[in-house]
């Protein structure tokens, strides 16, 4: 309906005013009118409410705000759904704007009318184009070109043969249509020489292009982004974008020939002006970019005034470049790519990632999903044979290159495959494409539709034939029992937060580096992968200021800094800063495949609780369990799970020449070994008092064990007791090495305690002296002792073990620390199902027990009678 306002416009009706029919306007009075007028609804922005009558989906603003909160549920429903079958968000995202188009909801008219009206289309489109001029401006801030110049011209070779092929095929196939066609002039042809050239630079950028954001997400979940493969797949994706832009660039020029009075110099026109524009870039926007780096001081954030200068050059660019006659786009992703790596970069992914990529980008896809009607799909064989033909070819030349580089056989399929990822700048490209008439809507909904088909199917396929996690090198020295006294001991500490730094540097201040025994520590903070594009294991140089990454700039900050300050004060200690990004349901992956790589003899992950300060516990994530039962599962070396109480920052504070008292309780097995020779290292440091409890069982204990075996055999089961002689006997060896080492040693006390039950241990570990700092404990995996009969249906944390659920229990000894330790004893099976070097499959077990799965096999879950191996002895 129209207001009783007549709106007058001059003649020649403006931009942005939807043309009229030409006819006489009369005015109220009859008369009729000298100049033309236009009557046409004066839409509001805002409503006024429900309460004044008026339906706020009839404006602009409340309409766009519902349809926003819209597509934002259904694509994050949908990413929900589809999260076990591991697809990539831009899959989610692709579905969700097809279900809100006329595919889907949009197919009733009711619900079309109501929340996606004609009129809120331009609105819509607007809005997306903004969030995907930002969007592109972040894919150029992480593109690192100096991954290609470190991978040499080998990922040149590859993107260049992965895309010259299927545009080799486009133009056999453009001129064997185009020799069809006979009659025409010489002008004739020329201009559809053009048009043909448009369609083959089109379809050909759409077909070979890598989506440089979806691969680096399926990369990381994968586990392959450290991998050669890895790598090498990034850096030609990184010049495969590069080189599509520039393709669609000059695409764009040859589609916009027609607005130019002479279509040739109207399309060499527009190159002309890009190649000016990519200079004036380099040349005048990198330098001054860098200016601003330099200008601001060092550990410091670039100025909000210069961030909201670059944010508003965005738009900026994009604005020449759509006057120049290239869609805005490519100004935005150019601006993005100068920007040099570093602090400005990461600074400014952290501003825009979330609201661009998880609010704005949503609604780019809504609007392709509106203009993809599968219902009006019908079979287009020119696209079909297109898609087909130039997949494969793109495949096999990838192939043959990687192959060419004596790349392995699966590797180099992997590789072909991985390139093959369509995502969001196919979709560009096809957006772009529909907009200059090069698509219609059979061939655009086609492709769509092949692009999340192709895109789905990689994973599982690449999953299969490249599996770069099962392939571990063998090493020796994977627990502490077994390295040399005198060897340097590497380890690798797990950080969440800041908050676990000071407790590492305590523990490592007391395991006593020297001369004769460096230690190496890596340090690994772990970040949660959500929707960051893209996700690498970052190292941190600690001798420079460090360049933190996005969304964790001012933890990872104080991390480094701690550290670097640390190795500056302290002797024979070499600290590592890393940072990994991943799912924390593989984020065990990282840190086993590290710990493998580092050849380390002991991981240190923090308990999934921390200490508030009314002496209780708190669990500030649930994921942070999952991980430390999943590295306790899979990992190739020790691993200890510290519960942080301070280690001793207290006693520290009123007096910091005070030493560290630490408590070993040894009750058997292979992990209190490994907890006894880890204390042993200790006991060399002048600074440290240790006493070590051993826990040995009474008559009545061993009366009941004897029993049991007694029962175990006439049943012919198997079963394992950690007073078993063979256990007996390499528990003793071990104690008297300990005792005989530290003879001399006064800080070093040995007890013996005689119990008989789990109730009398307990006891006595309640009646120690509460003024340790740290109490040393092993797991017990796969054990059954005398000594904790009775406490294992009461341990809340299964992955601590008996004992050292007690001691990290709330109602215990709230100011000690608590160390639980897990040795490894060459399992065989390291989550994948790939045999070690060191496993019993080639190394009988020094233990003389035989390795057998667990029913089941192998698994993540380190509760209770959920071991992925259990030590059985054959009675």
């Amino acid at each position: 309906m129209f207001d009783n306002t007549w709106h007058k416009v001059p003649k020649g009706v403006p931009n942005g005013i939807p043309p009229a029919t030409n006819y006489s306007v009369i005015d109220r009075d009859g008369t009729a009118l000298d100049d033309e007028w236009l009557c046409y609804v004066e839409s509001k922005v805002t409503s006024s409410g429900i309460w004044q009558g008026e339906n706020p989906l009839d404006h602009s603003l409340p309409l766009f705000i519902l349809q926003l909160v819209l597509v934002v549920l259904v694509t994050r429903i949908v990413m929900f759904l589809l999260k076990p079958l591991r697809q990539p968000r831009i899959i989610a995202d692709i579905i969700g704007g097809i279900i809100l188009g006329p595919s889907g909801m949009g197919y009733f008219a009711w619900y079309a009318n109501l929340v996606f009206p004609v009129k809120s289309i331009l609105i819509l489109e607007t809005m997306a184009n903004v969030g995907l001029l930002y969007f592109l401006f972040l894919v150029g801030l992480e593109m690192d070109l100096s991954v290609v110049r470190r991978t040499g011209k080998k990922a040149l070779v590859v993107a260049l043969s992965g895309m010259a092929l299927p545009f080799v095929i486009l133009t056999i196939g453009a001129a064997i249509i185009q020799s069809m066609k006979k009659g025409s002039s010489a002008h004739m042809i020329f201009d559809k020489y053009l048009r043909t050239g448009a369609h083959i630079l089109f379809y050909g950028a759409a077909l070979s292009v890598t989506a440089f954001t979806v691969l680096a997400r399926i990369l990381a979940e994968l586990k392959f982004h450290t991998s050669e493969l890895g790598r090498l797949a990034m850096a030609s994706a990184t010049v495969n974008d590069t080189l599509v832009w520039i393709i669609l660039a000059v695409g764009i020029a040859i589609t916009e020939k027609e607005h130019h009075p002479q279509p040739r110099l109207g399309a060499l026109y527009v190159i002309l002006s890009a190649v000016v524009f990519v200079g004036f870039c380099i040349f005048v926007i990198r330098p001054g970019i860098e200016r601003i780096i330099r200008k601001t001081p060092e550990g410091e954030s670039v100025s909000d005034f210069y961030i909201c200068m670059i944010l508003t050059g965005v738009m900026f660019l994009g604005f020449v470049t759509d006057s120049i006659g290239i869609h805005s786009i490519f100004g935005a992703f150019l601006f993005g790519l100068v920007i040099p790596n570093g602090p400005l970069a990461t600074n400014l992914i952290e501003k825009l990632e979330y609201f661009v990529s998880g609010l704005m980008l949503p609604l780019f896809f809504t609007v392709i999903g509106m203009r993809t009607n599968v219902r009006r799909l019908t079979i287009n064989w020119f696209v079909i044979v297109a898609i087909t033909l130039c997949s494969l070819a793109k495949i096999g030349a990838t192939f043959l290159a990687a192959v060419y580089y004596e790349m392995p056989t699966s590797e180099a399929i992997a590789l072909g495959l991985l390139m093959n990822t369509k995502g969001v700048n196919e979709l560009i490209v096809l957006n772009v494409g529909r907009d200059q008439k090069v698509f219609d809507e059979r061939s655009f909904t086609g492709m769509v539709i092949m692009a999340i088909l192709t895109t789905a199917i990689i994973i599982p396929i690449v999953t299969a034939l490249y599996r770069p996690g099962g392939r571990f090198v063998p090493y020796k020295r994977r627990t502490i029992q077994k390295s040399k006294p005198d060897a340097d001991l590497r380890l690798l500490a797990c950080i969440h937060s800041p908050r676990n730094v000071p407790t590492i540097t305590r523990l490592l201040d007391i395991s006593y580096p020297n001369k004769r025994s460096h230690i190496y520590l890596y340090a690994l903070q772990l970040v949660e992968l959500t929707d960051r594009a893209s996700a690498m294991l970052i190292v941190h140089n600690t001798r420079k200021s460090g360049h933190p990454m996005n969304r964790t700039q001012a933890q990872s900050d104080q991390i480094v800094n701690a550290f670097q300050n640390y190795e500056q004060n302290a002797t024979s200690v070499t600290v590592q800063p890393l940072t990994a990004i991943s799912p924390y349901s593989t984020m065990h992956e990282d840190i086993c495949n590290l710990a493998e790589d580092k050849r380390v003899s002991l991981i240190i992950v923090p308990f999934h609780k921390q200490p508030t300060i009314d002496g209780g516990m708190e669990e500030p994530n649930p994921a942070f369990r999952t991980v430390n039962q999943n590295v306790l599962a899979n990992a190739p070396c020790s691993v200890g799970i510290l519960v942080d109480r301070g280690l001793g920052a207290s006693a520290k504070a009123t007096n910091s020449h005070s030493g560290h008292h630490i408590v070993v309780l040894f009750l058997g097995g292979a992990d209190d070994r490994e907890a006894l020779s880890y204390a042993l290292r200790m006991s060399d440091n002048p600074s440290v008092s240790l006493t070590v409890h051993r826990f040995i069982p009474g008559e009545e204990a061993r009366g009941r064990s004897r029993l049991h075996d007694d029962d175990s055999a006439d049943n012919d089961m198997l079963s394992i007791f950690t007073d078993t002689d063979r256990e007996r006997q390499m528990d003793d060896d071990i104690i008297n090495d300990f005792r005989m080492k530290t003879s001399n040693n006064e800080s070093v006390v040995y007890l013996e305690k005689v119990t008989n039950n789990g109730g009398e241990t307990v006891s006595a570990i309640r009646s120690l002296d509460n003024v340790h700092d740290l109490y040393i404990v092993g797991r017990g995996q796969g054990i059954t002792s005398p000594l904790t009969d009775g406490l294992t249906e009461w341990s809340e944390c299964p992955e601590l073990g008996v004992i050292g659920d007690i001691l990290a229990s709330t109602d215990f000894a709230s100011s000690v620390s608590v160390l639980v330790v897990q040795q490894y004893i060459g399992l065989g099976l390291h989550g994948d199902g790939v045999s070690s070097t060191d496993s019993p499959a080639t190394h009988p077990s020094p233990q003389g027990f035989e390795q057998q799965p667990s029913k089941g096999g192998p698994t993540n879950n380190c509760g209770k009678g959920n071991q992925p191996w259990q030590k059985v002895y054959r009675h």
